[in-house]
């Protein structure tokens, strides 16, 4: 396969991740605020679906932060929760937080 054709395949793939992260990108810049600061984790539950997304992919990403939410509650203990890191590193983020190809497949 070419380089070219293995780059297009790539984005293709990375493209329902890079959405999940503009659509919870979008939420947290115009809808979060209006909540304010209400979330007893750090990060917020917002930070942690944008996170595991981009760490882990929307099925994976997305069963994490489904699982964080319901866990979010006011009796909730609270406290630092990151998200548990990927066991590979293949991708990188923009600035933006845009998934992309890391050069030579390294992280």
């Amino acid at each position: 396969m070419t380089s070219a054709i293995r780059s297009f395949a790539l984005a293709v793939w990375l493209l329902p991740r890079n959405i999940v992260v503009a659509l919870l990108r979008g939420y947290r810049a115009l809808i979060s605020p209006l909540y304010g600061d209400v979330c007893r984790y750090y990060p917020s539950c917002s930070a942690y679906a944008l996170g595991a997304v981009q760490e882990h992919g929307v099925f994976v990403g997305g069963a994490l932060a489904a699982r964080r939410v319901a866990r979010c509650h006011p009796w909730a203990a609270g406290g630092v929760d990151d998200v548990p890191p990927s066991r590979t590193h293949r991708y990188r983020r923009t600035r933006f937080g845009f998934v992309v190809a890391s050069p030579h497949g390294k992280g």
